[in-house]
């Protein structure tokens, strides 16, 4: 009887019509990248191909498309904000090709200048450590731009305005 369990499982899980509902289902929550959904449908147990055979039946009918998912996501990060180089790192732990990332990060760059961002939030966090002596209030400010994806040399110039 214990035998019997996990082939019916192996059988399920090699269905083509439970790797959509299951596809479908990760799509209701956020928008997906092919390879995340493709990593997501092999982590759940379904084989190598069916995954990618679902993932092409998706991206056929347009259920999932890279440069829709690309400006999406730098779109929905820059509302938190973050900068461009984390974005960009994120984009590419998704498995997204490095073309539709430079596309998706060029057209945010023009509608949201990263400099303003910065500065924006450099004097957001500087108003914070009044308390604190001037150099190490602009060191924490630095550090915490830094780990938000900013790069050094804009940060460097924005510290200096402060």
């Amino acid at each position: 009887m214990l035998k019997k369990q996990p082939a019916r499982s192996l059988i399920s899980l090699n269905n083509p019509e439970k790797a959509r509902a299951y596809a479908f289902l990760l799509l209701k929550f956020r928008l997906r990248s092919e390879n995340e959904l493709k990593s997501r449908l092999k982590q759940k147990g379904f084989s190598q191909d069916l995954a990618a055979d679902t993932v092409s039946f998706l991206k056929d009918k347009e259920f999932i498309d890279d440069r829709v998912f690309a400006k999406g996501w730098v779109f929905s990060r820059l509302k938190r904000p973050l900068g461009l180089r984390k974005i960009r790192q994120e984009l590419a732990q998704k498995g997204i090709a490095k073309e539709i990332i430079q596309d998706a990060l060029a057209q945010a760059s023009q509608d949201y200048p990263e400099s303003q961002i910065v500065s924006q939030l450099a004097k957001q966090r500087f108003s914070k450590l009044k308390g604190i002596e001037p150099l190490k209030a602009k060191a924490r400010v630095y550090g915490y731009l830094m780990r938000r994806g900013f790069s050094p040399d804009l940060i460097g110039d924005v510290i200096k305005e402060l």
